[in-house]
């Protein structure tokens, strides 16, 4: 997708100096195109829009990234560190990404720099480290995801060497030191972090006899009604608590540390987020849920960065209902003050769920997250199909009303058969989400923390 043009300097930053002219073409006409692409117009369809009943439009399209081409050399098999052992790795440089684990990174780099280095790590085990930074400024990021490129292609255009990848999410790290090579690659000396399998809380008092009666969640039945599902959830929850009368605590204290409870929690607040969720396109172990729900969820930073901490899928699967639970809407970051939109109005329109990664044509990554409806925004330049990261949508530029910061993209239908015939697509790097304090906040920060 094109870049963002509004918003000062803060598209400077969002596109990471990136500014590469890839379209040779006469000025003159290139100054007159950008002086009717400037000009911005106020949306009317927000106040009209309605969710439609059913969604025609291919998730898988968005998950295959077309618009890095077709023809990309594909790798099988995935490197996986040893829990705590120390690896160096080449640090992929000027990203303003924070990876979580199991989520795909789509890169275009230009500069001989990052070129060079992706070359390397080709030949090698395809493995590099995306740091984690941080809203707070800091100088030297702590934490950090390992990546390792799944597809890959080198193209030359305009005499400008380009390499495409697609990446995934692997493994949290910590970092010990960084140190810089003659040739500018940064290698990272880290420590992998493990994940910590907290025990069944009930499991010091459960009796060996009776362990024929428990119920696991596979023996779930994959079909079902809501009754039926409900039924079988409440004889599961009575089976897997009843030794609970056997302690001080009542069942409901255990089945706060209940991965599967946590879990079916977090499943009832994705609905409500998202009615065409289906729970079969949703990771079944707990890890692997918790890392999908993280990446989904649209938070800044800062949040995200005690998510990345956090060693354990249960705790991290608790900060994540607090999250939900208390997010009511997202403002624009930039003036705080600005509501964009609510969370009823999240939906998805990919199989990774309502927000996924892209990377535009200048290289900056955007996490951007799908909505019906968006307020206060403003529209510049022409609705465009040029690298669209949703096929059959055309994109026009999205800046917050009272600011001017570049919040996404308005995405209309090329074709009257596709549903949704209009969708917002909002990038989380614009985004805060807007928490109301409640009785015991001490500070509006604190009340951002959550359980963290």
């Amino acid at each position: 997708m094109a870049d963002e043009r509004g918003g000062g300097e803060n598209n400077i930053n969002d596109n990471m100096g990136n500014q590469l002219q890839l379209l040779p073409g006469n000025n003159n006409e290139e100054e007159e195109e950008e002086e009717e692409d400037d000009m911005e117009t106020e949306d009317r369809d927000s106040e009209e829009a309605e969710k439609p009943n059913i969604i025609t439009f291919d998730p898988s399209l968005p998950t295959s990234h077309a618009y890095l081409g077709s023809d990309m050399e594909e790798f099988h098999g995935r490197t996986v560190h040893d829990d705590d052992s120390c690896q160096t790795i080449p640090v992929l440089p000027h990203t303003a990404v924070m990876l979580v684990p199991g989520q795909t990174l789509p890169l275009q780099l230009f500069r001989p720099q990052e070129v060079s280095m992706m070359r390397s790590v080709i030949q090698r085990d395809r493995t590099f480290a995306v740091l984690a930074h941080s809203d707070a400024g800091e100088p030297e990021a702590e934490f950090g995801t390992t990546a390792e490129i799944y597809a890959y292609r080198e193209e030359q255009e305009y005499g400008i060497e380009t390499v495409k990848v697609k990446a995934v999410g692997r493994q949290r790290f910590k970092v010990h030191e960084i140190r810089t090579q003659a040739d500018g690659i940064r290698q990272a000396k880290v420590q992998i972090l493990p994940e910590r399998i907290l025990p069944d809380p009930l499991s010091a008092v459960q009796l060996t006899s009776l362990s024929r009666l428990h119920m696991h969640p596979s023996s779930k039945p994959p079909t079902q009604s809501c009754k039926q599902a409900q039924c079988w959830w409440n004889n599961y929850q009575q089976r897997k608590f009843h030794c609970a009368s056997l302690t001080p605590w009542p069942p409901w204290v255990y089945a706060l540390y209940d991965s599967e409870s946590l879990m079916n929690r977090v499943k009832k607040q994705l609905h409500e987020w998202d009615e065409n969720l289906k729970d079969d396109s949703l990771p079944t172990n707990a890890v692997d849920f918790s890392y999908r729900v993280a990446a989904c969820l649209p938070i800044d930073d800062a949040l995200r960065l005690q998510l990345l901490k956090i060693g354990s899928a249960i705790q991290r699967l608790r900060c994540e209902l607090d999250i939900m639970d208390r997010c009511t809407s997202l403002c624009c970051k930039q003036c705080q003050d600005t509501e964009i939109t609510t969370k009823n109005e999240i939906f998805s329109l990919s199989l990774y769920g309502p927000m996924a990664a892209y990377v535009n044509p200048h290289g900056y990554v955007h996490e951007t997250l799908t909505v019906y409806k968006a307020n206060n925004l403003n529209l510049v330049g022409r609705p465009s199909t040029l690298h669209s990261w949703f096929p059959g949508y055309a994109w026009t530029i999205a800046q917050c009303r009272t600011c001017g910061s570049h919040m996404g993209w308005k995405f209309t239908a090329t074709k009257k058969d596709l549903s949704p015939p209009r969708f917002w697509g909002l990038t989380r790097s614009a985004m805060l989400p807007r928490i109301p304090q409640g009785d015991g906040d001490e500070g509006r920060e604190g009340s951002r923390l959550f359980c963290l």
